[in-house]
């Protein structure tokens, strides 16, 4: 009974960063319903601009972290390549597109709000990113900052959307915690070294997604180095074996 009753409290705080999430998609909605369209264009560009300057800092913090940059290099190369043969990103971005384009046509505000919330909150990388990281090492830093970019357009959604935008935070519940369960269910198998140059690959597509947030005219295609993260491991593996 002791050890089922740790299980279950070690299983809640694997999804800490998840369920913070999940809360401000909530809140968020509620408050954006209150205000409806008062919410000030020029305040949520500067609120959205000062918090991808925050998520360039932990993706940078995090990439600094490798212990050798030839994994982080080669990760990224070799990801990069398999990301554009596999074209992830065009692959997201036009499974997005299918499905809002289908509820839009077939139902009503509550519907599309529902759909175009889903697919903002989890086609993205830092979902991913943010789940494997809080599934590793229960470093929940990525998910309490996309908490934070997630509550702030929830409110912006909601005030023009509807009340719809609130039940988004169910597959983000779904598909979050999934990722943070597998990734925690095979924590055990990775050595430090190689989870630190997963994280490491993690930061640095993280500070790209910074970068994007920001909308310049430089925009970097962090689906399609999603693979990095993965590729790290067998290098991290087989360099750490010949040195």
């Amino acid at each position: 009974m002791i050890k089922l009753k740790k299980q279950r409290h070690q299983g809640a705080k694997t999804l800490l960063g998840t369920i913070v999430n999940v809360l401000t998609i909530i809140l968020g909605t509620l408050l954006g319903t209150a205000l409806k369209n008062r919410f000030d264009e020029k305040i949520k560009n500067t609120v959205m601009q000062g918090l991808s300057l925050t998520v360039m800092v932990i993706g940078i913090s995090m990439a600094v972290k490798t212990e050798n940059m030839l994994v982080l290099t080669l990760s990224v190369v070799i990801g990069g390549i398999i990301g554009e043969l596999l074209k992830i990103e065009e692959r997201l971005d036009g499974l997005g597109r299918k499905l809002e384009a289908q509820f839009t046509d077939e139902s009503g505000s509550f519907t599309r709000a529902f759909v175009t919330a889903s697919l903002m909150y989890c086609v993205g990388a830092m979902a991913v990113l943010g789940s494997i990281q809080s599934g590793l090492n229960q470093n929940y830093d990525i998910l309490f900052v996309k908490s934070l970019l997630d509550g702030t357009t929830a409110i912006v959604f909601s005030s023009t959307m509807g009340i719809g935008v609130a039940f988004s935070a169910i597959p983000v519940l779904l598909y979050q915690g999934a990722i943070t369960l597998a990734a925690s269910s095979v924590k055990d198998l990775l050595t430090a070294s190689v989870i630190t140059e997963m994280s490491a690959a993690g930061g640095l597509l993280i500070f790209g997604i910074g970068i994007n947030m920001l909308n310049t005219k430089v925009t970097i295609k962090v689906g399609n180095l999603l693979p990095a993260i993965f590729v790290a491991i067998p290098l991290a593996i087989i360099l750490a074996g010949l040195s």
